[in-house]
């Protein structure tokens, strides 16, 4: 696959509102490729204005019925999921037309750059991504970035969905994905491995493609605080290291943190210098660590230590991890991406930092995660939820398919509540949410939690509306 000059090259996703997907695509439609694509929530009506933005952009949708593979001149993009009987993926066959995975298209984009800096990891990719790409843009280097959320930095009324920047510059910013083996592809110069932990693979498979990730970078960034990755960084040269951390002594360290609701704030040492303070406009611990991954990676793209420190200041952070959506009569709502043990481990911790019960609607992201993560996920919620929490579990994710349930939701939830804990299996979702409305009392923060479904955010506002506000944090007595 050529990531060269793809100006007026005919594309044709499908599945192009997939959070992958997406930023992909205006990747290229950014480089001068003619855009367009299908995707099965559009068919069903599913988060409309995703599409009106990919429409506003100038990309073409059609219906995933194959009328929008016409030519055999198109070059057809799909994920590693996507059936070779989706009737876009027949069309595409019976033209002859030149096809791609998505992560061959990424891979192959990032290879091909000057300067491509990869980052990795169980958890964190996609804040670290987002940290380093806004550094990167604020110095001046005009960076590419692929991301699998939405930079609020970059978003606005006319590009809400913010999840790629296309800029000019030698960097090419993107996360890697080890859940499908892809990573293996990528040729970074730069490597950011956050952490190592289970999530879609077994940790022996984990271990192999995290150390092959950063074996051939000029520069990986590794988390030293995590045991794996930090014995993967030992296989290394050290001069072709980079260490970060927050509870050993590391290349890149911090100091003196001082936690607030949804800032963070922390004295960065590096090479056991002088402390430089550094303020985030993010909350927790685990931030702290994205952002000494995010300087380091932009210490060793050339950046300035002062100015990278200067300019992660200005990071507002991604939609869906740790969001705010709004509150009401005391109670706030908070959407987050969390749906491993680490990710949700990390949001909990924060939240926990200050008073206040926590009523969580945890979506998992589907039957196949579950049998792995399952025992990993009873524990964590055992351990982390406070004797006041609720947990209330839907069903999984599920788009249609066969799958096997070998591990449900009610599995879980039979889990927690045998380690004493409240947990509730409610199989719909919108009535697990009206679980929570009916629970919440003022104090209370309700997380939405859960990975590949959008509707997950606007069911966020839904819960604000519910409660009686709206989404910029004011009540319905506020109003009075």
């Amino acid at each position: 696959m050529d990531g060269g000059n793809l100006s007026g090259r005919s594309c044709f996703f499908v599945g192009i509102g997939g959070s992958g997907m997406m930023p992909l695509a205006m990747i290229l439609a950014g480089r001068g490729a003619q855009v367009a694509g299908s995707d099965r929530s559009l068919d069903q009506g599913r988060v409309p204005t995703k599409f009106d933005d990919l429409a506003r952009r100038g990309v073409a949708l059609f219906p995933q019925d194959g009328s929008g593979v016409a030519s055999p001149d198109q070059l057809v993009i799909a994920s590693a999921a996507v059936e070779p009987s989706v009737p876009d993926m027949v069309a595409a066959a019976r033209l002859g037309c030149e096809r791609a995975t998505r992560a061959e298209m990424l891979s192959a984009l990032f290879n091909a750059s000057a300067l491509p800096i990869g980052i990795a990891g169980t958890s964190g990719k996609s804040t670290v991504t987002g940290m380093i790409g806004w550094i990167l843009h604020a110095c001046g280097r005009d960076p590419t970035v692929m991301n699998g959320a939405v930079m609020k930095n970059f978003a606005s009324a006319d590009a809400p969905f913010a999840s790629a920047l296309v800029g000019d510059g030698e960097a090419f910013v993107s996360e890697v994905d080890e859940s499908d083996g892809s990573i293996a592809a990528y040729r970074p110069r730069i490597a950011v491995l956050n952490n190592v932990s289970l999530d879609h693979k077994e940790m022996a498979e984990l271990r192999r493609l995290f150390a092959g990730f950063i074996a051939g970078a000029e520069a990986a960034i590794v988390n030293i605080d995590n045991d794996e990755a930090a014995a993967l960084a030992g296989a290394l040269p050290a001069v072709r290291v980079a260490t970060f951390a927050i509870d050993r002594d590391a290349d890149f360290v911090a100091r003196n943190i001082v936690e607030a609701p949804f800032s963070i704030s922390f004295d960065l040492i590096v090479a056991g210098g002088a402390p430089r303070p550094v303020t985030l406009q993010v909350p927790g611990r685990h931030n702290v660590a994205n952002a000494l991954a995010a300087i380091a990676a932009s210490v060793a793209a050339g950046v300035a230590i002062d100015d990278a420190v200067a300019a992660i200041a200005g990071f507002v952070g991604l939609r869906r991890r740790f969001d705010l959506v709004g509150a009401a009569n005391g109670v706030a709502v908070i959407d987050d991406f969390g749906h491993n043990p680490d990710k949700i481990a990390a949001t909990l911790d924060t939240l926990h930092a200050f008073p206040g019960r926590l009523l969580i609607l945890f979506q998992p992201h589907g039957y196949g995660p579950l049998k792995v993560i399952g025992r990993d996920l009873v524990a964590m919620f055992a351990d982390r939820m406070a004797a006041g929490d609720l947990l209330v579990l839907p069903d999984p994710v599920y788009h249609g398919g066969t799958v096997a349930r070998e591990v449900t939701s009610a599995d879980i939830v039979a889990g927690i509540v045998a380690a004493g804990r409240d947990a509730r299996h409610v199989a719909a979702r919108d009535d697990a949410a009206a679980l929570l409305v009916r629970e919440a009392k003022a104090g209370d923060r309700i997380v939405i939690m859960g990975a590949r479904d959008d509707t997950l955010s606007l069911l966020a506002a839904d819960l604000v509306a519910a409660l009686g506000g709206d989404q910029n944090g004011q009540s319905s007595q506020d109003h009075a």
